[in-house]
């Protein structure tokens, strides 16, 4: 019997790339692999890239560097170390990857990696296997399933791709290039995966897509169903607890979506909806193919349908000819909609995209003083969101032991980590929790169950656990 090969993968960037590791880890356990923390005495080493944020390549070849190395030490102890690069980036630059870094065995894109198997084999044969086209069968249909174990070892709560690809073109935006077209999966395959999960005690889902609330999947009817019928379809199988979805564009928020968030208590009251620019001359410039009066719109139709409703978003700053009446607007957008949290950016050109040959008029220091005022702004709205739930009770998803002993960390329902003193024996429940504090980011706090002459004092938290 062969010993067990070892497989380290390291993800960038997504959510979309965490779900595409673990599939890939599933694609690989019947070729005999099993995953490691260390890269160093790994058997096979995967980069799953990321080709959204700035440097994303650089990051790349400078890790191939430090593979480089390993591979080397490996060869000289006489193990046979191979270098895979998956995910947007290889997509992107496939023959630029080999060419730069001749230490990499396989090149292979998001819509391949049910491949893998075969590629490995070919590069081990020829000495390098390259797959970036975007093959006509879909990649679901020949993923090995997860095993029980691995699913359990995996915690409470799991990403299910339900859609890829994006057919906007936004002008910044490289994805319809990496990832191709919209693609819906059938409801019934993603079914069959949300029951699998929920056999093995996932209690909380987030359906994935690079334009998620785009989902148009064939229904068991025959006819195409939307994200919110989903939804309240899954809503429905037994150990599934709460739902949530990502990423989300404006446009796409239909009347279905809407009812969703109205009717279903297990669709969390919590809304990623990127908008990137509070500025219509902005917007219009990077296709987003919405105002900023819209989105203020579709953030009011939420509201009127959820109580309690809060929101984040995306920014970039400093898109090519952005002014600073139209960075204000940004603002005023920010200051009206009153976020729990944002992520945002300055912009960083990306080959092959319209916005890489407009001309640059933000300079870096203007770009990075733009960036400071908003990061504070949206601060403001995430501490004052967070404070908030002082001396409240909030609902608690507990997922696992935090960094502190006797601590337990869970999610609220707004993606809050609150930590508690309890028994690990309280994992996979939901529980309230009265906060007693925030620290950073953070909620402290104690069961409600537990009666406060009996509950056990407090410690301070590890941030980050």
């Amino acid at each position: 019997m062969k010993p067990p090969r070892k497989l380290h993968i390291k993800s960038y960037g997504c959510q979309m790339n965490v779900y595409d590791a673990q599939r890939m880890v599933d694609t690989l356990a019947p070729e005999g692999f099993v995953e490691t923390a260390s890269a160093e005495d790994a058997d096979l080493v995967i980069l799953n890239t990321c080709h959204i944020r700035e440097k994303a390549s650089e990051k790349v070849y400078s890790e191939l560097g430090r593979l480089r190395v390993a591979k080397d030490e490996a060869a000289r102890e006489g193990r046979t170390m191979q270098i895979a690069v998956a995910g947007c980036v290889a997509q992107a630059e496939g023959e630029e990857i080999v060419r730069r870094a001749p230490v990499v065995d396989v090149v292979v894109g998001p819509q391949s990696y049910h491949h893998l198997p075969e590629l490995l084999k070919r590069a081990g044969d020829e000495g390098r296997a390259i797959e970036t086209e975007f093959p006509a069968e879909d990649k679901f249909g020949f993923l090995a399933q997860p095993k029980p174990d691995a699913i359990r070892a995996r915690g409470i709560s799991a990403f299910v791709t339900v859609q890829e690809g994006c057919d906007k073109f936004c002008t910044f935006c490289v994805v319809p290039y990496t990832r191709g077209a919209e693609v819906s999966r059938p409801v019934a395959k993603i079914l069959d995966d949300v029951k699998r999960l929920a056999d093995n005690g996932v209690r909380e889902l987030t359906l994935i897509g690079q334009n998620v609330n785009a989902y148009h999947g064939e229904g068991p009817d025959g006819k195409s169903w939307p994200l919110g019928k989903l939804l309240e379809r899954l809503a429905q199988v037994p150990g599934i607890a709460r739902l949530r979805y990502s990423t989300s564009h404006p446009r796409d928020v239909d009347d279905s979506l809407i009812a969703a968030h109205r009717d279903l208590d297990s669709l969390m009251p919590f809304v990623h909806l990127p908008v990137q620019s509070g500025s219509d001359r902005i917007l219009a410039a990077m296709n987003r193919k919405h105002t900023a009066d819209d989105y203020r719109r579709v953030i009011d139709r939420f509201r009127t349908a959820r109580q309690g409703i809060a929101f984040s978003s995306d920014f970039i700053v400093g898109f090519p000819g952005e002014t600073e009446q139209d960075f204000r607007a940004t603002l005023a957008l920010v200051a009206q909609i009153g976020y729990a949290a944002a992520y945002s950016f300055k912009y960083s050109a990306r080959p092959g995209t319209p916005a890489a040959d407009m001309q640059e008029t933000v300079s870096p220091a203007e770009m990075d003083q733009r960036l400071e005022r908003l990061q504070e702004l949206i601060d403001s709205q995430q501490s004052a969101f967070n404070k908030a739930a002082i001396g409240t009770t909030v609902d608690v998803l507990f997922e696992r032991a935090a960094r502190n002993a006797g601590q337990i960390v869970g999610r609220t329902a707004y993606l809050q980590p609150a930590h508690v003193i309890a028994s690990a024996d309280i994992v996979g429940q939901i529980l309230p929790v009265r906060i007693g504090s925030l620290e950073r980011y953070s909620l402290l706090g104690e069961l409600v169950t537990q009666h406060p002459a009996h509950a056990p004092a407090l410690s301070p938290i590890a941030t980050g656990a």
